[in-house]
């Protein structure tokens, strides 16, 4: 069967041309990359990559199919996905279906047979910017109006879209550690970590009110990751403010870890083209030792700030870019990390973070 052509255009202006995979249509959002060599089923369910368009480094894409039990969220909220070599054909055994009837059940517009590490070069190089994929517009003009109408990442608000809309439980309910998560759009391998570890778990949207989750008595609180650029979510930020005076454990990762920073007056900004894959070096200040961990953000607190901030201290960096990894509070309860210590996919050296977590907890 001939394959049907479709196209990729970036905001400066660069074109590539290839054969459309998923759903036909147009979408477009902010391009980045990942760097992973598997678990492309949880990069593009992870609720962080909402709005965004995901160009896979690893050469090879589909292989493997899809399976229920690894998905991040409900369904994939990407943009769009960029590849090389794409299958249709799977030979895991277990797999439940092609990664193609996932795309196009799910509406996924994607594109392969394009030069990916051309792609990847040119966004190190330039920057993170918007983009789109079409198999409908064969005209470039055309393809830019549309193109125009897509929003920058950069002042967005996502995690009010992509959270629960109801309040929901996870865990054993007998449990002696009651664990309220405000979810900015978690993935559920966190929640399976916490629920691991013996801990209920009550999931609040995004913009729950202190009152609403207090009402429920728990003995801490986790903020979770979700999409978007945190120096526009001042309501999360004044819950943060309240949830911190508290005085109970908090533990937050990656947007929640930037809320956290910015409730304690630390700015946050924009990257150059983000930290996306599953082999980011950490290293912990506080025991000298390194990790290798998950990552998936375009934005980060600033360090200025943090040392110019008596009450806070860095935990973590980036030892690639020096870029804070992690920080807590010097006279509260409260830590948090930039990565994703859950994993999925990607290394474990980092999943004593939620043993650390359990531990304050119990003291």
């Amino acid at each position: 069967m001939d394959k049907q052509k479709a196209t990729l255009l970036l905001q400066d202006g660069t074109v590539f041309h290839g054969t459309l995979i998923g759903k036909h249509g147009t979408n477009g959002g902010e391009i980045c990359f990942n760097t992973g060599m598997t678990g492309y089923q949880e990069i593009y369910t992870d609720p962080s990559y909402t709005g965004q368009i995901i160009v896979n480094t690893t050469p090879h894409i589909g292989n493997y199919g899809v399976i229920d039990t690894e998905v991040e969220s409900d369904a994939p909220t990407i943009a769009g996905i960029v590849v090389n070599s794409f299958s249709e054909i799977y030979s895991r055994l277990d797999a439940t279906e092609s990664l193609q009837d996932y795309l196009e059940s799910n509406g996924i517009t994607g594109i392969a047979d394009v030069d990916t590490r051309k792609i990847v070069r040119h966004i190190r190089s330039k920057g993170a910017m918007n983009a789109i994929i079409s198999s409908e517009f064969d005209n470039i003009e055309d393809l830019q109006k549309e193109l125009d109408k897509v929003p920058d990442m950069d002042g967005l608000e996502l995690s009010s879209q992509v959270c629960t809309k109801e309040p929901y439980f996870v865990g054993d309910e007998n449990s002696s550690i009651k664990v309220a998560c405000l979810d900015y759009g978690v993935k559920k391998n966190i929640l399976r970590c916490l629920s691991e570890r013996g801990v209920y778990i009550k999931v609040f949207p995004a913009k729950s009110s202190l009152e609403e989750m207090e009402a429920w008595a728990p003995d801490a609180y986790f903020l979770s990751n979700g999409p978007g650029d945190p120096a526009v979510m001042d309501y999360a930020v004044e819950t943060a403010k309240q949830i911190l005076d508290l005085n109970k454990p908090v533990f937050g990762i990656c947007l929640g870890h930037q809320i956290i920073a910015r409730a304690c007056n630390v700015s946050t900004y924009k990257m150059h083209h983000g930290h996306r894959g599953l082999n980011h070096p950490i290293k912990n200040l506080i025991t000298g030792k390194s990790q290798i961990t998950s990552q998936n953000h375009g934005f980060v607190v600033t360090k200025k700030d943090i040392d110019e901030n008596d009450a806070l201290e860095i935990t973590h960096i980036h030892l690639n870019d020096q870029t804070v990894a992690g920080i807590k509070l010097k006279d509260r309860p409260v830590f948090s990390v930039q990565y994703h210590p859950e994993s999925s996919p990607g290394p474990h050296d980092s999943r004593y973070l939620f043993d650390d977590f359990i531990s304050s907890i119990k003291n």
